[in-house]
């Protein structure tokens, strides 16, 4: 199990984590196995098991009860299908899960050279940078970042009716006719200014999303990228046998 680049502790809570989602290691009744039996089962001292579950139970993972032991809480997850685009606000609003934005980071700027290769426009292009948070509860759940070009999107659209999604008030506004999003997925570990945004610890994995919206015409009017909290959503494709 060791990493050198994460710590012991980091490494367990991982362990620990990915125990829980396949159910592994919960018991009928939400327990999990005590710390002694996870120290021999992962093969590290009680006291990194111990720093592993309170960086779970900060993350809301599970929740112990002294005297008692440590279950698993029951998160909300959004079970998304990729083969249609829809936000992540209309994901949660389908399974009742409540969400808010955090203080968004909006700025008008020059692109940079990377937003502007996947923008396919000329560089230094001025683009609309959408930066936030996505919570429930107490919890981020995900941090998103869309970059448009200004010649689609400005500032003083963001409006108080936004809400988080930029998809959603492109399909609002009804002015472009929307084809298709070019979406590459990957297992991401947060940077420090991510983890910091969501809450964790840095090094944590993430679900990743960047993403490419066109028009019908060709257009690139947003490249995003998108980075959720894992044990809070769970992605699937469908795929149809050629014949």
């Amino acid at each position: 199990m060791v990493r050198r680049n994460l710590s012991l502790a980091r490494q367990a809570a991982q362990e620990i984590f990915r125990g829980i989602e396949s159910g592994k290691l919960v018991r009928a009744n939400g327990a999990l196995p005590s710390e002694a039996e996870l120290s021999q089962r992962f093969q590290v001292s009680r006291a990194t098991i111990r720093e592993a579950l309170s960086q779970l139970e900060q993350r809301g993972v599970v929740t112990r009860r002294h005297g008692v032991g440590t279950f698993a809480s029951h998160l909300p997850r959004i079970d998304a299908g990729l083969e249609e685009l829809e936000s992540l606000e209309t994901l949660a609003q389908r399974i009742g899960l409540k969400t808010r934005m955090g203080e968004p980071v909006i700025e008008e700027r020059a692109a940079t050279p990377a937003e502007s290769a996947r923008l396919e426009l000329s560089a230094e292009t001025f683009v609309l940078s959408v930066a936030r948070v996505i919570i429930t509860g107490r919890q981020p759940i995900a941090y998103l970042v869309d970059v448009v070009p200004t010649t689609v999107l400005r500032r003083q659209d963001l409006d108080t009716t936004f809400r988080g999604s930029v998809l959603d008030l492109i399909i609002r506004r009804g002015d472009l006719p929307l084809s298709h999003s070019r979406t590459d997925i990957s297992i991401e570990t947060a940077n420090r200014t991510i983890a910091r945004k969501l809450t964790l610890q840095t090094g944590e994995p993430l679900h990743k999303l960047e993403a490419q919206l066109y028009t019908r015409d060709g257009r690139v009017i947003d490249y995003s990228q998108s980075y959720f909290v894992p044990g809070y959503f769970h992605f699937h494709v469908i795929r149809k046998i050629r014949g």
